[in-house]
């Protein structure tokens, strides 16, 4: 059984306070795209495996085989996941939040486990990023992710995504937000999913600017302040907006409107490293 499993990209990114479970409210519109992992789960001997060459540490989507085979009760053959990476590690980007949502998809079906409920509340407990991608598209997360409203999809919109040479660790830098001080308020976070649900009803590329906000950026670039320069390199190459992905320190440029394309491609071209990829 094979499967891809896509990367995903935050438009914009509202951050509350920390609530009693040790995760922030948040308000984000996840958008999947076309760079992908590329997943394969086959029968395997002795135990589960999850094998990723070249990514060494705890790999969510051996949590994810765990923790549905402990939940349904399936004590089906051994299963050996195979996992070639395409999307860079510790970036912001959710490869492995959708290397597990895919994990937990796939053994599912191979057990013949068919609740979308209990897929979605094993998501929720996996990470804040999996639950949107366990069907990939565009959706408007709220909670700690958990909370998804379906949004309709747009095929008109290009991003460039610019890797940094290293990670950073989602905890850090969630950590460093909360030293900084400035989560929002439920008010606040309420009128801001209004706002993208408002703006995105229709299916355009992207929401008015001032909701491409991501909270998480100072707090990222004080644990990498070269995150400022790609950033820059990035409203150089003719982007409509620049901004860090998720908890970065992958920086995005996004691109809509009537010659998008011709400019992304022309971007692509002259930004060393960039991922040209479509939101799917």
């Amino acid at each position: 059984m094979k499967r891809s499993a896509p990367a995903k990209i935050n438009l914009g990114l509202a951050v509350g306070a920390l609530r009693a479970d040790g995760r922030h409210e948040l308000v984000s519109v996840m958008q999947a795209v076309s760079l992908c992992d590329e997943l394969e789960l086959v029968d395997g001997a002795g135990a589960d495996e999850v094998v990723c060459p070249g990514v060494g540490g705890e790999n969510l989507a051996a949590r994810a085989l765990a923790l549905l085979r402990e939940r349904s009760g399936w004590s089906g053959p051994p299963q050996r996941l195979a996992i070639s990476k395409r999307i860079p590690v510790a970036a912001g980007l959710g490869g492995g939040s959708s290397d597990a949502a895919a994990a937990l998809a796939m053994l599912a079906e191979r057990a013949g486990v068919d609740d979308r409920a209990l897929l979605h509340e094993l998501a929720a407990q996996l990470g804040a990023d999996v639950p949107a991608l366990l069907e990939p598209g565009r959706v408007l997360a709220r909670g700690a992710g958990e909370r998804l409203t379906a949004l309709p999809r747009s095929e008109d919109l290009y991003v460039l995504v610019l890797p940094a040479p290293g990670g950073l660790s989602t905890a850090a830098v969630y950590r460093r937000f909360d030293e900084l001080g400035h989560p929002r308020s439920d008010a606040a976070l309420d009128a801001v999913a209004a706002d993208l649900a408002r703006n995105l009803a229709d299916g355009r590329a992207l929401p008015e600017p001032a909701l491409l906000a991501n909270d998480l950026e100072p707090a990222a670039i004080s644990l990498d302040p070269t995150i400022g320069e790609r950033l820059a390199r990035l409203h150089c190459a003719g982007a409509d907006h620049a901004l860090v992905s998720g908890s970065g320190p992958t920086t995005l440029g996004l691109y809509a409107g009537g010659d998008a394309k011709t400019r992304w491609e022309a971007g692509a071209r002259s930004v060393a490293g960039a991922l040209a990829v479509q939101a799917i």
